[in-house]
């Protein structure tokens, strides 16, 4: 045992001296490893850009695209009335209209990701009451718009939290060009689905739910951004409303989206009554909406004509241009394919205007109002819903079909006079923007 001891003792200082010299290499080698861990984890997320954004609304197109001329089929089958089914329509509207405005004290205490879900899960349920068939699409019905304003809302509060302002353009582009096969093919699609099995179209309707919640729920979007001014505290229910009719920018800019969708529910609803009253035959209507929605595949060209000007130039020209082919459009009434030729070039300036007719309200909107502001953007929809409607009555009570043209082609014209209001330059990049000389009207933003 001594011997050994010995031995062993004579290895100890040089044992030491390699253990001294490995531990700077350790040490060197975990701050490595440490810094790779830290640099990039496992769960790494990236931050959802426009082309993400661009996917869901081409996802939510065909389920909505299919729908679009189902439902108001199904339910006059079932009525068999049609001012039943307007009534129908109109309570529907409101109760879109409450659920909009009421979201945002939702989302105090649900977290959006959820509140998302629920939309895109209304419409699975609207798929099955479809598919029960009876009086029960009408709850249908009501289910699918219903998931259409909370769905809307999120999306609008997703775009505001994730996608930058210079962007919001090449968005509406990419969110045209794939909502446009949806939108282009689902109401032709939907209908000839309904002829062949009564169900099919709320099967398709389904699985698209079913695939649009799958891919948000991949894309890890989260719950979004929750951001309010230092030293405040949540306002009473509606508050925000207030704050809305206070700040005039906001106020034109929800304008401009509610004549746009004015200009749209004309165009959906009575240009095939047009071509049926002067004898043009029921398939008229259905291509002249497939041929305005194919002028979402034309967005691109669009984008890049709106890029070389300001957002207000885009805007007054898509009201401008939409409203002289809708007051044409009535004056040559007795020349009814000439009507339904204007209607349906007023209908490509009326995609000019989806693309750019929101850009203001989305640009004037504050960070600590994203949610609130959402929802009352998206409350342009239920609106439109109520007050067009409303106006083509009226129009109708003193006039034919070509009144109703001539009614919102004058809408269309006074929203031409207040986008004159905007400022010069909204839209243009600081780097492009011209400084204008002392005494230079420059307009109001």
């Amino acid at each position: 045992m001594a011997v050994s001891a010995i031995g062993i003792s004579q290895f100890i200082p040089a044992a030491r001296r390699m253990e001294a010299t490995r531990r700077p290499r350790r040490r060197l080698l975990n701050s490595v490893i440490l810094t790779a861990m830290i640099s990039k984890p496992p769960h790494h997320r990236v931050t959802p850009g426009v082309h993400t954004f661009a996917l869901l609304s081409g996802i939510e197109a065909v389920v909505r695209g299919t729908a679009l001329a189902v439902y108001p089929l199904v339910m006059y089958r079932v009525w068999g009335d049609a001012a039943t089914v307007a009534q129908l329509y109109f309570v529907v509207g409101v109760f879109s209209l409450l659920t909009t405005l009421s979201l945002p004290l939702l989302a105090r205490r649900i977290p959006r990701r959820w509140i998302y879900i629920f939309g895109v899960t209304l419409y699975v349920v609207s798929a099955g009451f479809g598919m029960l068939g009876g009086k029960a699409v009408t709850a249908a019905l009501l289910c699918h718009t219903l998931g259409t304003a909370t769905v809307f809302v999120c999306f609008n509060t997703y775009v505001l939290d994730h996608v930058a302002r210079t962007e919001f353009g090449r968005l509406e582009t990419l969110r045209l060009m794939y909502a446009g096969l949806g939108w282009s093919l689902g109401p032709v699609s939907g209908v000839w689905l309904l002829g062949v099995w009564p169900e099919a179209p709320f099967v398709v309707i389904g699985a698209a739910a079913c695939v649009l919640l799958g891919v948000f729920w991949r894309t890890h979007i989260g719950e979004g951004r929750a951001i309010m001014p230092a030293g405040k505290t949540p306002s009473r229910p509606f508050a925000y409303l207030i704050r809305f009719f206070s700040q005039p920018r906001l106020v034109a800019g929800w304008v401009f989206t509610v004549i746009r969708s004015c200009g749209w529910w004309v165009y959906i609803v009575y240009v095939g009554i047009f071509a049926v009253q002067n004898g043009l035959g029921d398939q008229v209507g259905g291509i002249a909406m497939s041929l305005a929605n194919m002028g979402l595949f034309l967005a691109p060209l669009m984008l890049r004509w709106m890029q070389r000007r300001s957002v207000r130039d885009a805007v007054r020209t898509g009201f401008l241009m939409s409203a002289c082919c809708f007051i044409l459009a009535a004056l040559f009434s007795p020349l009814p394919w000439v009507t339904v030729a204007l209607l349906i070039l007023g209908s490509y300036f009326l995609v000019l205007l989806d693309i750019c007719g929101g850009l203001p309200f989305m640009m004037s909107v504050k960070p600590s109002q994203r949610t609130e502001m959402s929802a009352v953007y998206s409350s342009f929809r239920d609106v439109s819903g109520i007050l067009s409607p409303a106006l083509a009555w009226v129009a109708l009570y003193f006039g034919p079909v070509a009144g109703v043209f001539a009614c919102f082609g004058l809408a269309l014209l006074a929203a031409w006079a207040l986008a004159g209001q905007l400022h010069p330059q909204l839209g243009v990049p600081s780097a492009h923007r011209v400084r204008l000389r002392p005494g230079v009207s420059r307009g109001t933003s």
